[in-house]
């Protein structure tokens, strides 16, 4: 196995259709949603080199995309799918690395955030500093909610008013301050013994 990871570019839009179908393949063996993308729209992004692309020569082994909403206030990491052939091997921790630093350069003063139903992407946002929140945190940018439409748990979201779903909610805010430990957290406190004075006199 000799699988390479690039920043996709217009030489890689051949494999569109067959990403959307890794996609699609993916979404129903899992039995859960990812969004439904036309190979038109994942073409935009690899044309846009807002995409990383796996190859083991020339054989499509992972794919992830970047979205934007709210003018650029925030960034999504979507469609992240690894082959079959080509899964248990550590592929998809390195396809979300990459997309997830690509997001950072192109976007530096973005939240980046994530809503999945898969533990294991929930596992690798929260190694790279993603923190779970409500749906009230992430983009009420409308477009983002209509890629939902192709999940098949779209109804859920829907009856939710688009305040919950199976999915869960995950938020990277590079500018968020990180959460300082109580003065008091490390401090030893020790126990106070008082020694009583006895009243009774002794005579020799």
């Amino acid at each position: 196995m000799n699988v390479v990871i690039h920043i996709a570019t217009n030489s890689f839009v051949s494999y569109a259709q067959e990403i959307c179908d890794l996609i699609f393949e993916s979404a129903q063996a899992r039995g859960t949603g990812i969004a439904k993308r036309s190979a038109e729209y994942i073409a935009e992004k690899i044309n846009a080199g807002k995409a990383v692309i796996a190859l083991d020569g020339d054989q499509l082994v992972g794919f992830a995309y970047i979205e934007t909403f709210s003018h650029q206030r925030f960034v999504a990491n979507s469609g992240l799918v690894v082959h079959p052939d080509y899964r248990n091997q550590g592929l998809a921790k390195k396809i979300k690395r990459k997309i997830f630093d690509l997001s950072r350069k192109l976007y530096p003063n973005a939240k980046i955030f994530s809503i999945t139903t898969g533990l294991a992407v929930m596992k690798m946002n929260t190694e790279l500093g993603f923190k779970p929140v409500t749906f009230s945190e992430l983009t009420d940018d409308e477009e983002f909610w209509k890629g939902c439409q192709g999940c098949r748990n779209y109804d859920i979201l829907q009856r939710n008013s688009y305040k919950m779903c199976l999915c869960t909610g995950l938020l990277y805010d590079a500018k968020a301050k990180p959460v300082q430990a109580s003065p008091f957290a490390k401090k030893v406190v020790k126990p106070i013994i008082k020694i009583r004075k006895s009243n009774k006199m002794f005579k020799k």
